[in-house]
């Protein structure tokens, strides 16, 4: 889910018309979209200086997505899981299984990689903020570690200066498979805290600042996040199973919350 000249853009897993469009005052649905040779989505992203939205694929790409409804992919070589964009209007796409972060020009040309540190397993989804420093969020079923973390990189080399969680839990210093975040216009950050089923507001720091959604709020797991910053709005995005027979073969079904902040 992702925002764009006024609309929000929300992806169905389906075989055509994947891409909702909401009108972002009324939510009412404006159009649907198809994305030619898509695959498995993994994350959305939008950026308004380039009019486009990004999707990363399964299938090692991503797609670009204009307003005109234009439709390009390139190669990532490495499995997308999480998207954003940069100060400087690139695309940074995270890839877990390599523990890296690509940054992509918005044409696709690789500008540079980054190997994050060995205990940083399964990284989901950054974001740089303003000072360069990245905001990671990393941790799956059986990994030992669930964080988010702020990186310090020079291109070359990087350390962790701050972090929040290290062991899943519940308790307010832990989180259980973190998998996506939102930063707003002061650097606090609001994480997606999947297994908990919560939002977790964080200071610009990493420290514990009192969850902004709980679970008795949200239908199921929260997994993607969209920050209005003008209207001061969380969108929340999930995805709840449905058992479609006798055999109990599970589909995922799309739902979207929104919530002031």
């Amino acid at each position: 889910m992702t925002l764009l000249a006024g609309e929000i853009y929300l992806l169905r897993w389906k075989e055509r018309d994947q891409v909702d469009v909401y009108d972002v005052i009324t939510y009412r649905l404006q159009r649907r979209l198809t994305v030619p040779n898509a695959g498995w989505f993994t994350d959305m992203t939008s950026c308004e200086h380039n009019r486009c939205v990004y999707i990363g694929d399964c299938a090692d790409c991503v797609h670009r997505l204009d307003v005109q409804g234009a439709v390009t992919q390139w190669a990532v070589t490495d499995e997308p899981r999480g998207l954003s964009v940069n100060a400087a209007h690139n695309v940074l796409v995270t890839c877990g299984r390599v523990r890296k972060i690509k940054e992509f020009s918005s044409h696709g040309d690789l500008l540079r990689e980054l190997t994050l540190l060995d205990d940083v397993i399964r990284p989901r989804h950054a974001i740089q903020t303003r000072s360069g420093q990245f905001i990671v969020c990393h941790g799956g079923y059986r990994d030992p570690d669930h964080r988010v973390c702020m990186i310090s990189a020079d291109g070359r080399h990087n350390i962790i200066v701050h972090s929040h969680g290290r062991h899943w839990g519940s308790d307010t210093e832990k989180c259980h498979e973190p998998h996506h975040f939102a930063v707003d216009d002061n650097e606090f950050v609001l994480v997606a805290d999947r297994c908990n089923r919560r939002v977790t507001l964080l200071s610009p720091t990493l420290e514990y600042v009192p969850q902004v959604v709980s679970p008795d709020q949200l239908k199921d797991e929260p997994r993607y996040l969209c920050l209005d910053t003008r209207q001061r709005l969380l969108n929340v995005a999930g995805n709840e199973r449905v058992e479609k027979d006798k055999r109990k073969v599970g589909e995922r079904r799309s739902d979207a919350a929104v919530f002031s902040v």
